[in-house]
């Protein structure tokens, strides 16, 4: 006899809670995988992605902040401009990221910086910039201002405000033409989102195709578990604070990069986690727009993370 989620749905208070194009069972098989399979290649990746399991969390942030500065270091180099959509989450590689560009001596007044998303209310207002909250002030507590001098210049730094995140399609595309690399650094969301483009929004659309074209939305409605995940990671358990609204990019950008960079270290201590049902679910799902992370690995790129995530994820009480 089988007592779990599944089994107990009908007539709870889940019930039409999920997305209405998630597999749960589909889901569940991707998380009961063997974690020595993790790394196993699947049929949909692309040949230049790799996903890189990390050993601890000090490991994590170093190789991904190395990561991102050897793209930053190569592209300078090689005479490109690199356009780079960040995101305030996962955060402890960009005191690496600083760290190896500073001790190399690498200028970033090639790079443009665009914040994938910020929270906001209805309309797309968001934050004031020096909030607590701001992703705005997080950028540039953890990544521009300890550049220094070497750091990316104020007019080419774009966050995701009601003006200026519409901007973005043309703005890299300009990039683009005159050369630029695009690369897309991501965490991925406890539902699976990459920025704030949350599965749920899949329903308003006929086609994939119609799906990946879009590039960004203000004001976009947030999942419950979206809004927890965040109360857990960024405000300290206090769900009050964490706003239901969110300006974000869409696939229309996050699924063109020339590149992407990911990082999974979503580890609590005492063996607990969040993360390893989105990690397993990336990998292993298939591309679905109603899992938008699970489009990733179709890019070019790396995906590093916590090897804990990988399970096996399995029932323990702590």
């Amino acid at each position: 006899m089988r007592i779990d989620l599944m089994s107990t749905l009908a007539g709870s208070l889940l019930e039409g809670f999920f997305p209405a194009g998630w597999d749960l069972a589909k889901m569940d098989a991707c998380a009961a995988n063997p974690p020595e399979t993790v790394l196993d290649r699947q049929p949909w990746w692309h040949p230049g992605f790799e996903a890189l399991a990390c050993e601890t969390l000090a490991d994590f942030d170093t190789m991904l902040g190395h990561e991102i500065a050897m793209q930053v270091r190569r592209t300078r180099e090689e005479g490109r401009k690199l356009a780079l959509i960040l995101p305030v989450g996962p955060m402890g590689m960009y005191r690496w990221a600083v760290y190896f560009l500073k001790q190399w001596g690498v200028k970033c007044d090639h790079v443009s910086g665009f914040n994938m998303d910020e929270w906001s209310d209805g309309e797309g207002n968001t934050l004031p910039a020096d909030s607590p909250g701001a992703f705005c002030l997080a950028m540039q507590q953890a990544f521009y201002g300890p550049l220094g001098g070497l750091t990316v210049p104020p007019a080419q730094r774009f966050f995701a405000t009601r003006e200026l995140l519409p901007t973005y399609p043309q703005r890299i595309a300009e990039l683009r033409q005159d050369g630029a690399e695009l690369h897309v650094i991501f965490g991925i969301g406890r539902v699976f989102h990459i920025a704030f483009w949350e599965p749920h929004f899949a329903a308003e659309f006929a086609t994939d195709e119609e799906w990946r074209a879009q590039t960004h939305r203000l004001g976009a409605k947030l999942h419950p578990l979206t809004i927890e995940q965040n109360a857990v990671t960024s405000f300290k358990s206090r769900t009050t604070l964490v706003p239901t609204r969110a300006n974000t990019i869409g696939p229309g950008l996050f699924l063109n990069a020339d590149r992407i960079i990911g990082g999974a270290d979503g580890a609590l201590g005492r063996g607990m986690q969040w993360q390893g049902l989105s990690l397993w679910v990336t990998l292993r799902y298939g591309p679905n727009r109603w899992a938008p992370s699970s489009f990733m690995p179709t890019l070019p790129g790396r995906l590093l993370f916590l090897r804990e995530l990988a399970g096996p994820l399995v029932a323990e009480c702590n």
